[in-house]
């Protein structure tokens, strides 16, 4: 059914491996971590692509690369297409990291003041804005805070969540292939742009270049509007497209063609 070549083959038979021998010690230390954590390591930007946190997870990437990744192989060579993959997965845990950065160091400033002056608004404006999932969870608190303004309890447990965020968003290492995978799809999709897709629960077909624009809309959506438990990283999917589309647009300006 599906004819596999070398580099796919090898991308499914190694992430296969490493998911059967996964455990909290592989992906604490070899996952993604912030930047700034001190359990980050420079290794971790190419490690943390090769680890997959569940069976969903890693049958939803290694999938795609079963479908798109042989095609894409044929037309580059085993040799590019591979380099194509590491560099797309390098390069969204780097983007990725460098917004994590700036957010996590904006947060960080946000907390530390709140910290100085906690009160029911200031609690509720930094869940919203930085917590929005979980501001339905924290509405009776954030109600029983607003009508107990002055208790230091009140004020310490708000303290007590607002680090416990901060937390939350520093030190949760990233894993997946799904920056790598987007990379493939986007290459897919402007390589074949016209060729037409049949997709599960669709029932009739979609041309390349107008799933991936979706994916990738929708890719954005997600990312500004969280849902309660995502911890889904949208913007490394969103980099491994654009790192993709930097490196196809320089082989078209280079060598006249994507590949």
């Amino acid at each position: 059914m599906f004819n596999l070549t070398p580099a796919a083959k090898n991308i499914l038979i190694i992430n296969g491996v490493i998911f059967i021998l996964t455990s909290g010690y592989i992906i604490e230390e070899f996952g993604l971590r912030y930047i700034l954590s001190q359990d980050f390591k420079p290794y971790q930007f190419l490690t943390y692509m090769w680890i997959h946190a569940g069976f969903a997870h890693i049958f939803s990437n290694m999938f795609a690369v079963l479908v798109f990744a042989p095609i894409l192989e044929k037309v580059w060579g085993s040799r590019k297409f591979f380099i194509y993959y590491l560099i797309t997965g390098v390069g969204a845990g780097i983007l990725y990291s460098g917004v994590n950065f700036v957010e996590n160091f904006t947060l960080e400033n946000k907390v530390i003041r709140y910290t100085s002056q906690p009160s029911p608004d200031a609690f509720r404006k930094l869940v919203l804005d930085e917590s929005k999932e979980y501001y339905n969870q924290l509405y009776d608190f954030i109600n029983s805070y607003s009508n107990n303004p002055n208790s230091s309890q009140y004020k310490d447990e708000s303290i007590s969540i607002a680090r416990s965020i901060l937390e939350s968003k520093s030190n949760i290492p990233m894993v997946g292939a799904s920056g790598a995978v987007f990379g493939i799809l986007l290459a897919f999709a402007m390589l074949f742009p016209n060729m037409e897709l049949y997709m599960l629960f669709f029932p009739f077909p979609i041309k390349a270049k107008y799933l991936v624009l979706g994916y990738g809309l929708y890719e954005i959506w997600s990312e500004f509007n969280r849902m309660p438990g995502d911890n889904v990283a949208h913007l490394a999917h969103l980099g491994g497209m654009l790192i993709g589309y930097i490196i196809l647009r320089y082989w078209k300006n280079k060598y006249g063609t994507y590949y």
